[in-house]
């Protein structure tokens, strides 16, 4: 297996959405899905590009009740070209007798190759090939290269080359009863050899154009304009064994880039200004060798380093260098698909901690996102009651919350009832991401700028959720619903939420210790000013400490209970439906509730210990006035890995770092799953929808902070690694505190380098050996043969 190459060999319909969806390039701003250029959207093929942050809310009929959802837009489509040979149809892998057909994505330099060798009914064979890139040097350029070769015939070879406004979303089958329609107010022209298209969104407004510029031996001719597509054919004298270049250049341009002063005019001058497809291309590789220089991960396990490339390659298409300057959060499904409606959850918990060590600044500009919809959040909080923000659980354009109030069971077909917008915990997720942001950069400048009136008003709003129950002298957090997924309501309650929800009390409990510390951090002017801004009392903060020392935690058989009540839930007869990933659906279609019993979605419980460490937890358990009973820990991590059935691919993830210290063999099945969750498409066909980037952020994570237990503390970095069995060696580059670290790890040592910027001295410890180094220095420290006894955790 080529490290940097993802390669398809001949052409399966049944594999063309999971291929679309791996194979889409991207630049941050704008991604486009790796459909072929002469594929239309049908049961086959879907050709989708997806601007970042740009999105619009349409109002459907369902099930008798008027729903509004809003959805990331699907954008004109510039990808059109398609070909034919005298006396024949257009182009179709599908109906043409191919001979050699291969698709291969260089992750290296973001290229997608084609090669195509196809034979028509008079028996002329010929050869295309083609490559595609999306501008990451240019976030505003796309380019694709068509070469022919007639390899036995000379004679005319007929090129359509086109704009296509008739787009919809349509992508993901579950929505199609849904709206989609959300491009209106279309136009065409040509300027010169420039054709171009804009349309705008119907409810937002953006106007989207797009520009394209053909270079070709032959002029062409306009053969279609309609409001909604213009295209333009080209006839190609091909000579027998000589190739022939096509070239597709293409700029888009929406109303919200920045520096625009029209977006059709700025999309004409902008293709018309670009270069040929060579020095674009070399561009091109050079931001790609730049962003490869700051994001190394190498890992001495073949089978797994192109895997952990191509999860690199998608989370740097869909959140790049250009990202942070935009408006943006993170699309749970990247910028390659229609499922989740593009919305924003809380897969920043899993994505930032990698890029807050490689790209600061991408994360601070996704936090920004958060910080520009506090007003939204406080409304929120405000509307139910509550003080501080309450974030919604699904997020998009605005920051309201666009979870729908219904969702569609596909093994059974009925609309039922959604709650999942009781998830508060993504609140949690922001002010960890803010912490962690904080702890790696060292900026005071970005806690007094935004990061600490985020962290604080969601403290705030955590806080005013927690209640005093007089009975046990304990705070109390009722009606939400936790990680799991799977519970939303106790059996039979005429209400949905579920109380004390051992993940949201126990992060809440972090979490006002983290606001607490902000405060004491920050300058006294900034903290003067943040208090009066915010109105926060000496009352609010005491209240605080209470709740710190005095919040519940429910226990059974020696193990954290999910909820207060699990532990009377019935068990599951997991024979009967082990493997089935989504038991929910199952469950339901069976006229019965996931509801009844102890079996989750996804790791719920197991979240504080990905999160926390487990001095962490114990201290705050302590302060709780809660035991630690020994190995409490290690009986909880089995407890719940016996009954979640893995239904969202960040399960594998949490539950292969949990077992890291305790279970390595066991930590590696759940890296490698996930690992691959998106290539083998594991959930079977949710791929072809868009990645889950969560996921694939999720696996580099684990590599980092937990195989080389990589923690980031006050006094410096410190590195406890122990790297499973199957990983003979880990080797990264890191940006801590502003000083470029370069990290080697095996069986026997580890080793440090600095580069040459940064300040004077970073301090690092592995295993407790502490080290100063200055710039260019590097350090090796020896690792002891056994780190933990066999029974420890964490």
């Amino acid at each position: 297996m080529d490290p940097w190459t993802l390669a398809y060999e001949g052409f399966d319909p049944n594999e063309e959405g999971l291929r679309e969806a791996l194979c889409t390039l991207g630049n941050g701003r704008f991604a486009t899905r790796g459909a072929a250029p002469e594929a239309e959207v049908d049961e086959v093929h879907y050709p989708g590009t997806y601007i970042a942050g740009c999105y619009d809310r349409l109002v459907s009929s369902v099930a008798g009740y008027d729903v509004t959802n809003e959805d990331m837009v699907n954008a004109p489509n510039w990808l059109p070209l398609t070909f034919a040979t005298p006396g024949s149809g257009w182009f179709s892998p599908r109906t043409t007798d191919l001979l050699e057909y291969r698709q291969e994505l260089d992750l290296r330099h973001a290229i997608l190759r084609r090669l195509i060798r196809f034979r028509d009914e008079d028996g002329r064979i010929t050869v295309v090939r083609q490559r595609r890139l999306v501008s990451m040097a240019d976030p505003l350029l796309a380019a694709l290269e068509t070469t022919f070769t007639a390899e036995n015939w000379s004679g005319p070879l007929l090129v359509r080359a086109a704009l296509d406004g008739r787009v919809t979303n349509s992508g993901v089958p579950r929505y199609r009863d849904l709206r989609g329609d959300h491009l209106t107010a279309h136009a065409t022209g040509a300027d010169g050899d420039i054709l171009w298209l804009r349309a705008r969104t119907r409810s937002s407004a953006v106007v989207i154009a797009l520009a394209a510029r053909v270079e070709a031996r032959s002029p062409g001719h306009e053969v279609e304009r309609d409001p909604e597509m213009i295209a333009r054919e080209h006839t190609l004298e091909l000579v027998r064994g000589r190739p022939t270049v096509v070239v597709k250049t293409v700029a888009l341009v929406t109303s919200r880039d920045h520096a625009v002063a029209g977006p059709s005019e700025t999309a004409v001058r902008r293709v018309r200004l670009a270069p040929g497809f060579e020095p674009l291309l070399e561009r091109h590789r050079v931001a790609w060798d730049g962003l490869w220089g700051r994001a190394r991960l190498d890992v001495d396990a073949p089978k797994a380093q192109r895997n952990v490339r191509l999860n690199v390659f998608h989370v740097l298409q869909t959140l790049s260098p250009h990202t942070a300057d935009l408006d943006v959060g993170v699309p749970a499904r990247g910028l390659h698909g229609e499922a989740y409606r593009g919305h924003v959850f809380w897969d920043e918990l899993f994505v930032l901690p990698w890029l807050n060590l490689r790209f600061p600044e991408i994360a601070r500009g996704l936090l920004r996102y958060r910080w520009r919809r506090l007003p939204e959040a406080r409304a929120a909080a405000s509307a139910v009651g509550l003080s501080g923000a309450m974030f919604p659980w699904q997020s998009g354009g605005d920051g309201r919350e666009e979870t729908q109030s219904l969702h569609l069971n596909p093994r059974s077909g009925r609309w039922l009832p959604d709650h999942s917008r009781l998830q508060r915990h993504v609140g949690l997720a922001i002010a960890y991401n803010v912490w962690q942001h904080y702890l790696v950069t060292g900026d005071l400048e970005f806690l007094a700028d935004f990061g600490a009136e985020l962290l604080i008003e969601i403290a705030r709003f955590f806080a005013s959720m927690a209640r005093l129950d007089p009975g046990s002298g304990r705070y109390e957090i009722h009606g939400v619903m936790g990680p799991d997924e799977y519970h939303d309501a106790y059996p039979g309650a005429a209400l949905p939420g579920l109380d004390n929800n051992a993940y949201t009390n126990v992060m809440t409990v972090w979490l006002l210790l983290r606001a607490e510390e902000t405060l004491r951090l920050l300058p006294r002017r900034s903290y003067e000013e943040l208090v009066a801004r915010l109105g926060l009392d000496a009352t609010e903060t005491e209240r605080w400490e209470d709740i710190t020392r005095g919040m519940r935690v429910d226990f059974h058989d020696g193990v954290i209970s999910q909820f207060t009540g699990y532990s009377g839930l019935l068990e599951l007869d997991w024979a009967r439906y082990r493997g089935v990933r989504r038991l929910d659906r199952e469950l339901e279609a069976e006229g019965d509730s996931a509801n009844r019993y102890q079996a989750s979605k996804q790791a719920d419980v197991l979240m504080l210990f990905y999160l926390l460490t487990s001095e962490e937890l114990k201290e705050i358990l302590d302060r709780l006035g809660y035991r630690t009973e020994p190995g409490m820990i290690l009986r909880t991590v089995h407890y719940y890995l016996a009954r979640t059935c893995h239904g969202s691919t960040l399960s594998a993830v949490v539950h292969g770092w949990v077992l890291a210290r305790c279970d390595r063999s066991g930590s590696w099945r759940f890296f490698t799953e996930t690992l691959t969750a998106d290539v083998i498409d594991v959930q079977g066909g949710t791929t072809a929808e868009g990645v889950h980037l969560g996921a694939m952020a999720g696996t580099l994570d684990l590599l980092q902070r937990c195989y080389l237990g990589l923690e980031i503390r006050h006094d410096g970095l410190h590195l406890n690694p122990l790297l499973p069995d199957r990983l003979a060696g880990l080797s990264l580059r890191i940006r801590y505190r502003g000083a470029e670290l370069s990290i080697r790890a095996d069986s026997g040592e580890i080793r440090i380098g600095r580069a040459d910027d940064g300040p004077d001295i970073v301090a690092v410890t592995v295993h407790g050996r502490s080290a100063r180094l200055g710039r260019r220095e590097s350090r090796a420290f020896p690792l002891p043969d056994e780190t933990l006894p066999a029974a420890e955790c964490l």
